[in-house]
């Protein structure tokens, strides 16, 4: 039997203190997507049919982030912190509709997709509970997964674990699957006797196995179990998923020169072919066509390149980038809002934003289009085969036609139409000797002023 369509609960609403920060734990990114994103993206890939996420009350942030992570979500508050099976039962209409259920948090962004297909499928083997477990190398701190026989008894919290429990090794990740036939039966089963009061999720294992029910265990390593409580295990998080995010691109046929120094997105697309050279940065929302070139020291975010682009070295891509076929950007090449039509090309020192530059014109160093007034934004249109001189300022709203040419140190502030030559600049005016007669007063001037004695 494979797995079948379950429910996921997220539970959400640790406040995080010890990340000493305003924003909400499970909204702290790891390569650029929030750890709640995460949680969310691999319940979905999994085969989640329905998910539901518990939130501290009053957090339209993290309900926000819902919405945009998985639409169609539902979202529950926990008024009252009073444990894990409290806060699941928050989700109680999706624990009604009879469907398996996983349980698990969104504060532990490692765990893939594939370990919740695991859990769902210990269900459809006929377990009533499937719990995610480690072989923990110091297991302090975590709840032990008690067994007799090889079968789980109990999950015992460190707090509550007597001396002989807590040397057992094999360690609770928090995640639990429950089959739709008894979920809702044994979370509302659940007491609070215990040091803290508080409502257990991981007490539904005793009351299963009271029953005579049967408990699976699910094993994972323990760096993917591993969850998140500050800033230094945020930084641990971000290098393995950054390790994981590394070797798809390299396995799916890009080269990365110097993988270390590569930070991608968790949305990163890269096609076959690419090369990557060192300390190259994707923020989120890009996608790179097959056979590109990303030269090193570049940044990107938000943008398309299709196939062939050569871009950089030092080059940023902003939000709206679009670089069609055969571009090229040289190095300190900056673009916003801007869609280069294919074989278009900037080499050098370029700034150009909300712009529309045509097949094969070609944008000299130095230009830069000016779109913004102090108010408002405005486009640039330049069309294809057009020249930009070195050093142009090209003032918007304004069109350039197809075949134009712009000399080198214009300030463009109006319409050129298609083939035409445009120069604004001021008018050169040479005055031959004048310069070593400045000179000889200006040296003259400087010697005076060092003789003169300090007040």
């Amino acid at each position: 039997m494979g797995a079948r369509g379950f429910a996921a609960i997220v539970l959400a609403a640790g406040k995080g203190t010890r990340m000493r920060s305003d924003l909400p734990k499970v909204l702290h990114a790891i390569a650029g997507r929030s750890m709640l994103g995460h949680v969310l993206a691999a319940v979905q890939e999994a085969g989640a049919t329905r998910v539901d996420v518990v939130i501290e009350p009053g957090r339209a942030d993290v309900a926000g982030e819902v919405e945009r992570q998985a639409p169609g979500a539902q979202v529950h508050p926990q008024v009252e912190r009073l444990g894990t099976a409290h806060a699941a039962l928050q989700a109680c209409a999706a624990l009604e509709t009879g469907s398996d259920v996983i349980i698990a948090f969104g504060d532990t962004p490692l765990v893939t997709a594939e370990t919740f297909r695991r859990l769902s499928e210990a269900l459809s083997h006929g377990a009533a509970i499937a719990v995610l477990a480690f072989d923990a190398a110091d297991p302090k701190g975590y709840g032990r997964v008690l067994t007799e026989g090889g079968q789980v008894v109990a999950i015992r919290e460190e707090k509550d674990a007597s001396e002989e429990e807590r040397r057992t090794h094999l360690s609770n990740a928090g995640l639990m699957a429950l089959s739709g036939s008894h979920a809702l039966r044994l979370l509302t089963r659940i007491g609070n006797d215990n040091v803290a009061g508080e409502y257990y999720l991981t007490d539904a294992v005793a009351l299963a196995v009271e029953e005579g029910l049967r408990v699976a265990v699910v094993s994972i390593d323990e760096a993917e179990a591993q969850g998140v409580n500050d800033r230094v295990q945020l930084s641990v998080a971000e290098a393995a998923i950054q390790g994981r995010l590394r070797r798809a691109a390299q396995l799916g046929g890009a080269t990365l020169v110097a993988p270390e120094t590569v930070f991608l997105a968790a949305d990163t697309v890269i096609g076959r072919d690419v090369v990557i050279e060192p300390h190259v940065v994707f923020g989120p929302g890009v996608r790179i066509g097959d056979s590109c070139l990303i030269r090193a020291f570049s940044h990107l975010v938000e943008c398309r390149l299709e196939r062939g682009v050569d871009i950089g070295p030092h080059v940023r891509l902003r939000g709206g980038a679009v670089l069609e076929e055969g571009v090229h950007l040289g190095n300190f090449v900056e673009l916003k809002n801007a869609h280069m039509h294919a074989g278009s090309k900037a080499a050098h020192l370029t700034y150009l934003g909300d712009s529309e530059i045509g097949a094969r014109a070609n944008i000299g160093a130095g230009t830069i289009t000016c779109n913004y007034d102090g108010v408002s934004k405005h486009r640039t249109s330049i069309g294809e085969n057009a020249f930009i001189g070195s050093n142009s300022a090209i003032v918007a709203p304004v069109t350039i036609g197809a075949g134009a040419l712009i000399g080198a140190g214009s300030v463009i502030v109006r319409d050129v139409p298609a083939d035409a030559l445009a120069v604004a600049r001021g008018r050169q005016t040479t005055l031959e000797g004048l310069a070593k007669s400045k000179r000889a007063t200006m040296l003259a001037a400087k010697a005076a002023k060092a003789k003169t004695p300090a007040p």
